[in-house]
């Protein structure tokens, strides 16, 4: 079980967010606030192909913001029935509020990226919440 402050989350997904993807921005976000021993760089790395619904294509891509906590859910939870379930929960929670995980359809094909990090903080809060159970 693990607390995180959402302010600080939030606050950081923010900042990450004016110069790194949706994906990035989550992942790192969610391991900076949780103090997650991985370079800003290293998790950049790791999330940057996961920009614009997989290399930039916006083409029924998943959503970046959905891989970037997938990712961080792996990283910050140490058992796999719970990553799988907190996987299951994550995308079902963002389809809920979304209507879908697709980046083409929340972006309009990258042509509007004013939802970006709304989506960045809401799922990265409920990975949040379910750290915190």
């Amino acid at each position: 079980m693990m607390k995180l402050d959402k302010q600080i989350l939030e606050e950081k997904i923010r900042e990450y967010r004016k110069s790194k993807s949706c994906s990035e921005s989550t992942l790192m976000g969610l391991c900076q606030t949780a103090d997650y021993p991985m370079s800003e760089e290293d998790m950049s790395r790791l999330a940057c192909g996961f920009a614009g619904g997989m290399g930039g294509t916006f083409d029924e891509g998943t959503c970046g913001a959905v891989t970037g906590a997938l990712m961080a859910n792996g990283l910050l939870n140490d058992e796999n029935e719970i990553i799988k379930a907190n996987a299951k929960e994550i995308f079902n929670t963002f389809k809920d509020e979304y209507g879908t995980v697709r980046c083409d359809l929340i972006t309009n094909n990258g042509k509007d990226k004013s939802p970006c990090v709304d989506c960045c903080v809401f799922i990265a809060n409920k990975v949040a919440d379910l750290l915190d159970k």
